[in-house]
């Protein structure tokens, strides 16, 4: 599992993922994961779109960062997941937990507006 980071404008962090996010692939990023969602980090978008597999430790992962961003005042939410991946949360109801966006302005836009009115 690979895990590339950019901060775009209005202090938001994209974190691109790639590969599978199974028990193994999570093992490698997911204190990367962690350490780059810490405090003050309040804005963050998870891309899926190369992202292959997605399990339950993977949605496990994904629900905790979630979580904390939100216990802090701050949002995430998943950008443009593959078919496959989209099922599997859809499957799962993350997608009624974390909000999912297919275009990275609309997926900005939603952040901007949470984030600065308080989440």
């Amino acid at each position: 599992m690979n895990i590339d980071s950019e901060q775009l404008a209005g202090s938001i962090l994209k974190i691109s993922l790639s590969g599978r996010m199974d028990v193994a692939g999570i093992q490698q990023i997911d204190r990367k994961v962690a350490d780059l969602t810490a405090p003050p980090c309040r804005a963050v978008i998870i891309e899926l779109s190369r992202v292959d597999f997605l399990t339950s430790v993977g949605i496990r992962m994904l629900l905790i960062v979630a979580k904390a961003l939100h216990s802090r005042g701050g949002r995430m939410v998943l950008l443009n997941p593959t078919p496959v991946v989209t099922r599997i949360l859809e499957l799962a109801g993350v997608d009624t937990t974390i909000s999912v966006f297919r275009e990275i302005e609309t997926a900005c836009t939603a952040l901007t507006a949470k984030t600065a009115g308080g989440a």
